[in-house]
C-alpha cells in the first residue's frame, strides 16, 4: 500500500510576519554565520564581539577617539569607545530598530565596514542581557534589553564621562550552548584592528595593543626574521596598503582586509592581488614564470578602503564588490595599477631584494619540476584509490561547493559545519561512521602510525600512500582555495599511542600545509575519559577533576568506567560527543611561534633534550588527584 501523504493546507494563515528580533533568533546564521561554542575563531560569539567593536573602529576611522577598551570575563563582554557617542534621542532605536543607523550615506561615516544597520541589533537579539550607554556632551543615556526586548530606558543624566559609547552584553546560553571565549582568538581579532588602524590603542582585559607600522607589523609578527628571504616590502597608496615577503614554508599565506574587516574567505580584492602580483613580477623580470612558482611561500597582506562594499554575507568574510568607487575602476584594475607602478619602482630601486626574490622563485620552479614525475604517478594512484577509497567515508556537503540559488544561506551554514575526522584504526572510525551526520561529517581512517615527516621534502607527500590520499581527501594539493572541509578534527585515543599519532598528523600539516593550522581549520577531538553513573543519571567526564565532581554529585559509590580508546565507546554514546555539544580544542600557532623550531623540539632527532624536558615536566595521576 502506498504511503499516504500528509496534506497541509496553504492559505492566509500560513503566512507569518516576524519582527526583527524574532527573525534574528529564528535564523541567526543569516546574521552571524554559524553558532558554535567558541572553539572555532569564526563561531558566533566572536562575531558578536566584532559587530560591537566594528562601530568603535568606524568612529576612530572618522577621527573620533583613539582608544577602545574591551573586557571579557565570566562569559560577558564590555566594549567602551571614546568616539562621538550615539545621539541620546536615538540610543534605543540604534540597537533595536532594524535598518536604523548613520551609515546609509557617506556623510557621517565614509568607507566603514558596518553598512546595513544590522550588527548591534543581532548582538542585542542574541544576548540574554544587553546594555548600551551613550556619553555625549556632559549627558548620559542608558537602555537595558533582554533577548532584544527593551526592559528599561533610563532618563538622561548629567555625567563627567568622556564622550563615547559603552556596550555590555552576555551571549544567550540557550542559543550558544556551552560557549566559552578563547582569549587567543580575541587577541588575534584585536591585532588585526590595530594593524589596520596604526596608532589606535585597544586595551583588552588590562593589556594594551597598538601598532605603529600597520601591515608591516602584521607580517613581522607572522614571520620570523631568520626565515624570510628578504626584508618585508611595504607599499602604501590612497585607499590601499600592501606588504609581502617570502619564507621557507610551503603554500601561500595571504591576509586580506576591506575597511578594517578581515575577509577570511578572501574575495575580489585578494584575487586581484594574487593576479596583479604575478603579472607585475613577470613584467619586471621579463620572464613567463609559472604563477604557482611566483606565489609559492609568499606571506602577504593587502588592505583596501572601499565606498559601499558588497560582502557575500552579513559576517563580511568575503568581498563581492568589483568596483572601488561608484563609477570607478574595477578592483582588478585598481590593484594592478597600484602594484605595476609601486612594486615595479621598488624592485628597480632595491636590487638586493629583486635578486633574492628571483632566487626564491627559481627555487620553487626547480622543486616543482623535481616533483612533477612522482606527482603524476601518485595522482594516478590516488584517482584509482578514490574510486574505492576505503579510508574515506565522505559527506554530502563540502566547503568548496558552489551554493545553490535556492536555500543559499542554509547551505552556506552547513558548509561551515563540514568536518573530516581523522581516526586511527577500524574500531574508532566504525563508531564515528555509524553515528556521524552524513550531510556534513566525513571520516578518514589511518592505518597505524603515520610517518614522522619532519625534515623531509614534499616528495614524501606523494611517495607515502596514506599522506597522498589524505591530501586528496582534503583537496589541498594546489592550495587552500579548494579545501573541502572547514573543520579537520584529529580523533585519536587518549593514550600514549594516540598522543603520538596526534603529533605525527600535526607534524604533517605544519610541515607541508601550515595554512590549515594558521587559518584555524585543525582541531583535536576531546572524548570523555570516564563515565560515571547510577540508576538515575549518567555523567561523562573529560578529566580527573570532572570525574571527582561527578562522584561527589552522584554519591553512594556510582559505577565508574574508564574509556581507554575511542573504540570502547558505543556508537550510540559516540553520537553525543560529535554533535552540537562536541568538545574540540583548536590547534593554535601563537604570533611568535617558530614552526620549524617547534617541530625540531618535538619531532626532531634531539632525543636527550626532549627526554630531559619530559622528565622535568612529568605530572603523574597521583599528583592530579591530590591537587583536586
Amino acid at each position: 500500500m502506498a504511503e499516504e501523504k500528509v496534506m497541509v493546507e496553504y492559505n492566509e494563515d500560513s503566512i507569518r510576519s516576524l519582527d526583527w528580533r524574532e527573525h534574528i533568533r529564528l535564523r541567526p546564521g543569516m546574521y552571524i554565520g554559524k553558532l558554535g561554542d567558541g572553539s572555532s575563531m569564526d563561531d558566533g560569539i566572536y562575531v558578536l564581539v566584532k559587530e560591537v567593536v566594528d562601530n568603535c573602529i568606524d568612529e576612530y576611522t572618522m577621527g573620533h577617539g583613539k582608544q577602545v577598551n574591551i573586557t571579557i570575563a565570566d562569559g560577558s563582554v564590555s566594549v567602551r569607545d571614546y568616539g562621538r557617542g550615539i545621539p541620546l534621542g536615538k540610543v534605543v532605536d540604534v540597537v533595536s530598530k532594524i535598518n536604523t543607523g548613520a551609515k546609509y550615506d557617506s556623510k557621517a561615516f565614509q568607507k566603514s565596514v558596518g553598512l546595513n544597520g544590522v550588527g548591534t541589533k543581532a548582538v542585542n537579539a542574541l544576548s540574554s542581557s544587553f546594555t548600551v550607554t551613550s556619553y555625549r556632551e556632559g549627558k548620559a543615556k542608558t537602555a537595558e534589553f533582554t533577548q532584544g526586548q527593551l526592559i528599561k530606558e533610563h532618563k538622561e543624566v548629567n555625567t563627567t564621562e568622556t564622550n563615547g559609547t559603552e556596550v555590555n552584553f552576555t551571549p544567550d546560553a540557550t542559543v550558544f550552548k556551552n560557549y566559552h571565549f578563547i582569549n587567543e582568538y580575541v587577541v588575534n581579532q584585536i591585532w588585526n584592528y590595530c594593524y589596520l588602524n596604526a596608532g589606535m590603542a585597544i586595551v583588552f582585559n588590562g593589556k594594551k595593543y597598538v601598532s605603529k607600522n600597520g601591515l608591516l607589523d602584521l607580517l613581522s609578527n607572522k614571520t620570523n626574521a631568520e626565515d624570510i628571504r628578504y626584508p618585508i616590502v611595504h607599499l602604501k597608496g590612497e585607499d590601499i596598503e600592501v606588504a609581502f615577503t617570502h619564507t621557507g614554508d610551503y603554500g601561500e599565506e595571504i591576509y586580506s582586509f576591506v575597511n578594517g574587516q578581515h575577509t577570511t574567505q578572501g574575495g575580489t580584492h585578494q584575487a586581484a592581488f594574487r593576479e596583479a602580483y604575478v603579472k607585475t613580477i613577470r613584467d619586471f623580470y621579463k620572464k613567463d614564470y609559472e604563477a604557482s612558482d611566483i606565489r609559492q611561500s609568499i606571506c602577504a597582506a593587502i588592505s583596501v578602503r572601499v565606498q559601499e562594499p558588497v560582502f557575500e554575507s552579513q559576517t563580511k568574510t568575503k568581498l563581492g564588490s568589483i568596483t572601488t568607487y561608484e563609477n570607478g575602476p574595477s578592483m582588478k584594475s585598481f590593484v594592478l595599477d597600484f602594484l605595476s607602478k609601486e612594486l615595479d619602482n621598488f624592485l628597480h630601486k632595491n636590487q638586493a631584494v629583486a635578486d633574492a626574490l628571483k632566487k626564491r622563485i627559481e627555487q620553487s620552479e626547480r622543486e616543482r619540476k623535481e616533483l612533477s614525475g612522482i606527482r603524476k604517478l601518485a595522482n594516478e594512484r590516488a584517482k584509482k584509490a578514490n574510486l574505492h577509497n576505503k579510508k574515506l567515508r565522505d559527506c554530502r556537503i563540502h566547503l568548496n561547493a558552489e551554493p545553490p540559488a535556492k536555500n543559499k544561506e542554509e547551505f552556506q551554514e552547513k558548509q561551515l559545519l563540514s568536518t573530516i575526522f581523522i581516526t586511527e584504526g577500524d574500531s574508532a572510525s566504525g563508531s564515528i561512521t555509524k553515528t556521524r551526520n552524513v550531510e556534513t561529517q566525513s571520516v578518514f581512517s589511518l592505518r597505524g602510525k603515520p610517518l614522522n615527516c619532519f625534515g623531509l621534502t614534499k616528495k614524501v607527500v606523494y611517495e607515502n600512500e596514506e599522506f597522498n590520499l589524505l591530501q586528496h581527501a582534503l583537496n589541498i594539493e594546489e592550495g587552500m582555495d579548494g579545501l573541502r572541509y572547514n573543520n579537520i578534527v584529529i580523533a585519536t585515543d587518549a593514550d600514549v599511542d594516540g598522543m603520538h599519532i596526534r603529533l605525527l598528523i600535526m607534524t604533517f600539516f605544519l610541515q607541508f600545509f601550515p595554512d590549515l593550522v594558521r587559518n584555524n581549520h585543525v582541531y583535536i577531538l576531546e572524548t570523555p575519559l570516564f563515565r560515571v553513573r547510577n540508576k538515575q543519571k549518567t555523567i561523562y567526564c573529560y578529566s580527573e577533576e570532572e570525574k571527582q565532581k561527578a562522584v561527589a554529585e552522584l554519591g553512594n559509590k556510582p559505577e565508574i568506567t574508564r574509556f581507554k580508546g575511542l573504540g570502547e565507546i558505543s556508537p550510540d554514546e559516540f553520537g553525543r560527543f560529535i554533535g552540537e555539544d562536541m568538545r574540540r580544542e583548536p590547534v593554535l600557532i601563537t604570533k611568535d611561534a617558530h614552526i620549524q623550531k617547534l617541530l625540531q623540539d618535538f619531532m626532531g632527532k634531539n632525543t636527550p633534550e626532549r627526554q630531559k624536558f619530559i622528565i622535568e615536566n612529568l605530572v603523574v595521576e597521583k599528583d592530579i588527584v591530590e591537587a583536586v
